[in-house]
């Protein structure tokens, strides 16, 4: 059942877990985004407070708008950035996909500032910083829409970011291990690529968008990475090794390629751990992706 309707009590104005929440549990996209801002600011300028008496809100879906239509992936029509291929309407297409996971991302960031407490302040400085940077990425993308003459919620689009963020909701480990440094590094890869495919097509604009969104993920993954080691070496756990079995675990091993192995490797992975990838890269397999699902 989603708590979006306040079943929790009203925790205080002034914590961080309160304003997480908040912004959490905004459905209008653009009240979610001015949100969050606020509560970066503040958060940055020591007017919240990390309020324990706040509860976790164990919520099973996030403040968002009646539209998009959620559809299986599947189910989506193929995008593509090219003018011969839809036209303006194509690019749009392409533009509304990363919308959706930019605005999905930005309740991610803050799921694991409210769900996951006891972290030393480093972790809540980290995502609060990325959700701060997921509104602005949201607006740039939204932006870019209403530039082609669409909006947010015109076109369909899919709910993997959230349902991993589902699975993963009872352990930060995992969280940090699959959404950051699985999903999130998907759009390092994939990224690049989409920036030629819109310069290609004579759009510039939203080209410089996506240089600023990569610029800012390659922080977010390395944020993931940073905490998914702290907590594996609070528990014993060799990083490297958790890694992969999680990989097993939720994804069958299986990677779609090729990798933005520059990249990764200022996001923090270990040459170890690229080579291991490559190698599943080699075996041809499927995989989920963020952009990251495009």
């Amino acid at each position: 059942m989603s708590t979006l309707d306040a079943t929790l009590p009203t925790p205080s104005s002034d914590g961080l877990f309160a304003a997480a929440l908040a912004c959490l549990r905004e459905r209008d996209p653009e009240a979610k985004q001015r949100a969050t801002r606020q509560a970066a600011a503040d958060w940055r300028a020591g007017r919240l407070a990390l309020d324990e008496s706040c509860p976790v809100d164990p919520l099973t879906e996030p403040g968002r708008p009646a539209r998009p239509e959620l559809v299986h992936p599947r189910d989506l029509a193929k995008r593509s950035a090219r003018a011969s291929k839809g036209g303006g309407k194509g690019r749009a297409a392409l533009i509304h996909a990363v919308a959706h996971i930019e605005f999905n991302a930005i309740n991610l960031a803050w799921d694991a500032v409210q769900r996951f407490r006891g972290l030393p302040r480093a972790y809540y400085d980290d995502w609060v910083r990325v959700a701060d940077e997921e509104a602005l990425h949201f607006g740039l993308m939204r932006d870019r829409l209403r530039a082609l003459g669409f909006d947010y919620g015109d076109f369909p689009a899919h709910d993997g970011l959230w349902s991993m963020a589902l699975r993963t909701a009872a352990d930060p480990l995992e969280r940090m291990a699959l959404v950051p440094r699985v999903m999130e590094a998907r759009g390092l890869d994939v990224t690049p690529g989409m920036m030629a495919r819109f310069r290609e097509a004579g759009d510039e604009e939203t080209a410089a968008c996506l240089a600023v969104i990569l610029r800012d993920e390659v922080g977010h993954v390395a944020a993931g990475t940073r905490w998914f080691r702290y907590l594996c070496v609070a528990r014993g756990l060799d990083p490297e090794t958790r890694y992969f079995e999680l990989l097993g675990a939720h994804l069958g091993e299986s990677i779609r390629c090729p990798l933005n192995l520059d990249d990764r490797r200022q996001a923090g992975f270990a040459e170890t751990e690229l080579e291991r990838l490559q190698a599943l890269c080699q075996r041809g397999p499927r995989m989920l992706s963020r952009h990251r699902e495009s």
